[in-house]
């Protein structure tokens, strides 16, 4: 396993649930809560060479990718070019997630139904385009983006002009990484509720995983800036069946099949943003990976073997495997350090950790560590996942922050309301 955060955990702590033995699980870097279920190894994500040279002399049967940075760079095909089993995509087809601009004009070329966009190649030109009217005389609302990758703090959405002019500066002045910024996509902002589709895909056949929704914002009833991802949740409201037909033959199938079609057939877990506007359903972004913290909140529900199912992946034999879920409804509420979004305090001491959780409660570590004497600390800005499941989203909610109430630390930050409006709503529908 290559990564460091809640998503990686998550996915070991899957791993190590398998019935394939024996089973060694190693992960590069990981955190202090991944050491509990695997054997940690001190490579940073971003070393691709050691990575590759460290799983060549280790004789793995298999690695998967976490973060969307070394697919960006092309650690799958540094992996196939030594014959080493990997899961993932490739660095053609992480274009999706690495290059807005790509995936936008990768979506008009299968006629994938998005929001209107234009691609400004610089920060002049950006400016120029929001000045001309082209999306409103009073620019009600347009979406700024970063073209490249991000971390998730890329997006902006602007009410009017001078606010959107302001997120180009913010983009200038290198706030997300000058080259992510190198080009922004400017796109008109849909409404609707979001939601976001994942897959597993082989190159010819797909899988779904239960349909999930994030919290971006820090604040409570979506206030503040974008952040990671402060909590999701998975249900059977979240999209109707009639719908999620819909997305399948209109987004889902025509997505892959362009992949096939442009020459780099998506083998890995496909991440669909969408918005489900008035006009049906419209793909906001890829992501080529799992999504943190959707993972937390999928993975819970997974009855399946998901050693087996990587398998399936690499040996192209997707279609002839059955992934069982459960029918149960899942929550992640994520615990934040202090500071967060903008720069997070580390180094405060976790207090209720080792009690905390229970058989419907699972912590996944995101930014942990312990010290000499055992202690846990908080390593970054997302620091906890709790995740829980239940009969319906309520009882998974309160199962979640039931473990919450266990655990403090000075300067933690949680949201008191992750899908408390789609439990309510689901509450009042039965």
């Amino acid at each position: 396993m290559i990564g460091s955060g809640g998503r990686e955990h998550a996915i070991c702590w899957a791993l190590s649930k398998t019935s394939v033995e024996p089973v060694e699980l190693f992960c590069a870097p990981g955190n202090a809560g991944i050491a509990q279920v695997a054997e940690c190894v001190p490579i940073q994500v971003d070393d691709l060479s050691a990575l590759v040279d460290y799983a060549e002399q280790s004789n793995f049967d298999l690695t998967m990718i976490g973060p969307e940075a070394p697919l960006a760079a092309g650690i799958v095909d540094e992996f196939e070019s030594r014959g080493l089993r990997i899961v993932g995509p490739n660095k053609a087809a992480a274009r999706l997630e690495s290059s807005k601009a790509f995936a936008k004009d990768f979506m008009t070329r299968h006629s994938i139904p998005t929001a209107r966009y234009r691609v400004a190649n610089s920060i002049q030109e950006a400016k120029r385009i929001l000045q001309s009217g082209e999306f409103g005389d009073d620019l009600a609302s347009v979406v700024v983006k970063a073209d490249g990758l991000a971390a998730g703090k890329g997006v902006f959405v602007a009410r009017d002009l001078a606010a959107a002019l302001d997120a180009v500066r913010e983009l200038e002045s290198g706030a997300v990484g000058a080259e992510a910024a190198k080009k922004i996509v400017i796109e008109e902002a849909l409404t609707g509720p979001e939601v976001s589709v994942l897959l597993f895909s082989d190159g010819k056949d797909h899988r779904l995983m239960p349909p999930a929704r994030d919290h971006k914002r820090i604040g409570e009833g979506d206030t503040g800036p974008n952040t990671g991802g402060m909590g999701t949740i998975t249900d059977a409201s979240l999209i109707d069946d009639r719908t999620l037909n819909r997305i399948v033959k209109e987004i889902v199938k025509p997505s892959l099949q362009g992949c096939r079609d442009e020459g780099f057939p998506f083998c890995g877990i496909l991440f669909i943003g969408l918005m489900l506007t008035p006009d049906g359903p419209r793909v906001l972004e890829y992501n080529v990976r799992f999504g943190d913290p959707e993972t937390q909140a999928i993975l819970v529900r997974l009855k399946s073997d998901l050693v087996e199912i990587f398998q399936a992946m690499v040996e192209s034999r997707l279609g002839e495997t059955n992934i069982e879920w459960s029918d149960d409804s899942s929550a992640c509420v994520v615990m934040a350090g202090k500071g967060y979004p903008a720069k997070a305090e580390a180094g405060a001491q976790i207090f209720g950790l080792n009690s905390a959780g229970s058989d419907d409660a699972v912590i996944f570590h995101a930014a942990t560590l312990r010290n000499p004497q055992g202690d846990w600390l908080t390593a970054g800005g997302r620091v906890l996942g709790v995740t829980a499941t239940g009969p319906t989203l309520e009882v998974a909610l309160s199962r979640s922050y039931e473990a919450i109430g266990d655990i403090h630390w000075d300067g933690m930050q949680y949201r008191r309301d992750i899908g408390r409006t789609e439990a309510t709503d689901a509450a009042e529908a039965r």
